[in-house]
């Protein structure tokens, strides 16, 4: 995986994007928006609307994540801003804040199918670490998904805690069974 290279999502890759996402949006026309939005607006906006959202965020300058690329192919992508960008985890029992610091969300990833198994998630969130120090933030929190058993990719969208173990995050807590928050504190 030392041949991926990695590029902030701005306005100029949003046909990138697309391609890797997919006539469809990814999981279920989610378009990454899934942590954005809440309970009945997100169900509103899956397809069309949130791909739209989506894209409007770019239009205004936001960088909502990063693109991984081999040999010049997109493989793979990582959601990251700060947590305040994320309305579902402002309301979330289970991911609710640890503490009162500040700190970076990595809520989703998605990688595309010939690619999966093969490590890209623990370089996506490497480089979203990169990501958040050059933006000078301090701390980069995840909220993988620990069942025990095998889950079929779309359904680990959150991640494992696997990768997140393998990129050098550490549990900081875990309010259910199967959804621990993870912390990599940049120093």
């Amino acid at each position: 995986m030392s041949d991926l290279s990695f590029h902030p999502l701005t306005r100029n890759l949003w046909n990138d994007f697309e391609e890797l996402f997919g006539s469809h949006g990814a999981c279920d026309g989610c378009w990454c928006m899934y942590w954005k939005l809440r309970g009945k607006a997100y169900d509103e906006a899956k397809g069309y609307e949130a791909r739209q959202l989506h894209k409007n965020q770019l239009n205004d300058g936001i960088v909502t994540g990063l693109l991984a690329y081999l040999h010049g192919d997109v493989v793979g992508w990582v959601a990251v801003e700060p947590r305040a960008a994320y309305e579902k985890l402002a309301h979330s029992k289970i991911l609710k804040p640890v503490d009162g610091q500040e700190v970076w969300s990595v809520p989703c990833f998605f990688v595309a199918k010939k690619f999966r198994k093969q490590g890209i998630n623990v370089e996506l969130l490497k480089a979203a670490v990169g990501y958040v120090r050059s933006k000078g933030g301090k701390i980069v929190e995840g909220y993988p998904v620990e069942t025990g058993k095998p889950i079929a990719p779309p359904f680990a969208f959150t991640g494992t805690a696997s990768a997140f173990e393998r990129a050098g995050f550490k549990e900081v807590a875990r309010n259910s069974p199967t959804r621990p928050i993870f912390r990599f504190v940049i120093d």
